[in-house]
């Protein structure tokens, strides 16, 4: 990506990421976190119902289709939702790390629109660790993996543990997923979110 700030170069002493021995199989789809969760939740009518699915080493692969409902201008995806698509795509990474994490820095360049009703074929994959920090990096291209790249991200996630979550969601939420009786669906609903 060009223009990357430094906040997003990874530091000397970074270390390449190794995939979790109990990390989804290559191909194997990763499932919402959060059924309310606007970039892969199924319960969220307008949301981007991003499908990821676990690549090889620590990369994924990821689509969704841009709707109506996600425009800016008449007829194109709106930035704000591309970048949506990017940081669920880079988000659900930390799948294959087994660890729980939170954005930190996003940074995107928007190279061509993206019409409604383009599939939006998304690659995205960490590129260092260092300590808590987890460099990342993610493409968006139109139609599928060999398509023009529309846009393009770089990320810093940052480990955090599960009080993140509880202690700055909304209490009527966290009490809803916390009664999950599903044990993987309440779990899973605090392992990845921006």
């Amino acid at each position: 990506m060009s223009g990357t700030s430094a906040a997003l170069q990874p530091p000397a002493d970074a270390v390449t990421p190794v995939r979790h021995p109990d990390a989804p199989a290559p191909g194997e789809p990763l499932g919402a976190h959060y059924g309310q969760c606007f970039g892969c939740g199924g319960e969220q009518p307008h949301g981007l119902h991003l499908e990821a699915r676990a690549g090889e080493g620590v990369s994924i692969t990821a689509e969704f289709t841009v709707q109506a409902a996600h425009q800016g201008a008449p007829g194109l995806a709106h930035g704000g939702v591309l970048t949506t698509a990017l940081d669920e795509a880079l988000g659900s990474l930390n799948w294959l790390l087994r660890t729980i994490a939170v954005t930190g820095r996003l940074e995107t360049d928007f190279v061509q629109p993206v019409p409604v009703g383009t599939v939006l074929h998304l690659e995205a994959e960490v590129t260092a660790v260092a300590g808590r920090k987890i460099y990342c990096t993610a493409t968006g291209r139109i139609g599928g993996p060999g398509g023009p790249v529309a846009v393009r991200a770089d990320a810093l996630f940052i480990e955090v543990k599960v009080d993140h979550f509880i202690d700055h969601g909304r209490e009527e939420e966290i009490q809803a997923a916390m009664s999950d009786p599903d044990q993987v669906r309440r779990a899973r609903a605090f392992e990845v979110n921006p």
